[in-house]
C-alpha cells in the first residue's frame, strides 16, 4: 500500500509539471516576452492572469509553464551525461575489479566528487560564459561519478555469481557479460538513481540560475524567478511562493516516485512483503 501510494502520488506530481512542460511547446497563455508594464504587480486571480503577473507585466503562469521546460530539459540531458559516461565507466570498473582500470575510474571519481557542481559551473562560466548549456554540462559532469560508483557498486555483488562463471567458460568476454548479463541485472538500481539524480538535477538547475548562471534572459528559469522576486516579496509574495512552489513540488514527486519504484523493483523487499 504505501509503495503504490508513493508511486502513484509521486507520479502524478511529476506527470502535472511534465505536462505543463510539454504544453508549453505548443501553447501559453501569454507570450513570455510580451513585457506589459501597465500590467506590473497584478495579484493571483486577476482576470486574463491566473497567477498575477511579475515587475516587468509578464504572466506568471506562462513563465512557470516554460520555466518547467527550462529544468526538465537541464536535468534530463545532464541525467543523460551521466549515465553515457558513468555507466560504461562503472561497469568497466566492475569487470576490471582490483586492477589499474578500477583504481583510475574510482580515482577520478574522488576527484570529480571534491568540487561541487556549483563550483565547477562556476569555472565553465568563467571560460564560456553563462548559459543553460554550460549548466547542463556542469550538472552533467557531477552526475558521471554518481553513476559510475552505483553501477560499479551494483556489478561487482553480480561478478562472483555462478551464472557469470558459466558465461566465463562459455567463452564469452567481459563486455559482452557486462551487457547481456550485468546491466540487465543491475537496471532497476539505475532506474532509481535515474530519478534520484533528475529531481537533484532540477535543484541544481534553479540554484545555478538563481547565482546568474543558468538560463539566461529572455528564458524563464524557476531559480531567476526566485532571484528577481527577493526584493518583492514584501509587496508581491506570489512572485517568490509560485516559482518556490513548483520546485519544492516536482522535486517531492520525483524523490516519492524514486522511492516507490525502489521498493518495487528491489526484490529483497518484494519478498519481505
Amino acid at each position: 500500500m504505501r509503495t503504490r501510494w508513493s508511486l502513484y502520488l509521486g507520479a502524478a506530481l511529476a506527470g502535472l509539471f511534465a505536462l505543463a512542460a510539454l504544453i508549453s511547446l505548443v501553447w501559453v497563455p501569454v507570450p513570455v516576452e510580451q513585457l506589459a508594464i501597465a500590467n506590473k504587480m497584478k495579484p493571483v486571480g486577476t482576470p486574463g492572469f491566473l497567477l498575477g503577473t511579475d515587475h516587468f507585466g509578464r504572466d506568471i503562469l506562462s513563465m512557470l509553464m516554460v520555466g518547467a521546460r527550462t529544468s526538465i530539459a537541464v536535468a534530463i540531458l545532464a541525467v543523460g551525461i551521466g549515465i553515457a559516461f558513468g555507466v560504461p565507466l562503472g561497469l568497466l570498473a566492475a569487470a576490471r575489479r582490483g586492477g589499474l582500470v578500477d583504481e583510475l575510474v574510482m580515482r577520478g571519481n574522488d576527484l570529480v566528487f571534491a568540487f561541487p557542481s556549483l563550483v565547477i559551473a562556476i569555472l565553465i562560466t568563467a571560460v564560456f560564459g553563462p548559459s543553460a548549456t554550460n549548466a547542463i554540462i556542469a550538472i552533467g559532469i557531477f552526475n558521471i561519478p554518481v553513476f559510475a560508483r552505483v553501477t560499479r557498486g551494483g556489478a561487482l555483488s553480480l561478478w562472483t555469481l555462478d551464472y557469470i562463471r558459466a558465461a566465463e567458460v562459455a567463452g564469452k568476454g567481459q563486455a559482452r557479460i557486462s551487457a547481456e548479463h550485468i546491466l540487465p541485472n543491475i537496471a532497476n538500481l539505475l532506474i532509481v538513481q535515474g530519478t534520484i539524480q533528475f529531481s537533484l538535477g532540477i535543484l541544481a538547475e534553479a540554484g545555478l540560475s538563481y547565482v546568474g548562471l543558468g538560463a539566461q534572459p529572455p528564458i524563464p528559469s524557476w531559480g531567476r524567478m526566485l532571484a528577481e522576486s527577493q526584493t518583492m516579496i514584501s509587496m508581491a509574495p506570489h512572485l517568490a511562493i509560485l516559482p518556490g512552489l513548483a520546485i519544492v513540488l516536482t522535486v517531492l514527486g520525483l524523490n516519492l516516485m524514486g522511492d516507490g519504484l525502489r521498493d518495487l523493483l528491489d526484490p529483497r523487499l518484494r519478498r519481505a512483503r
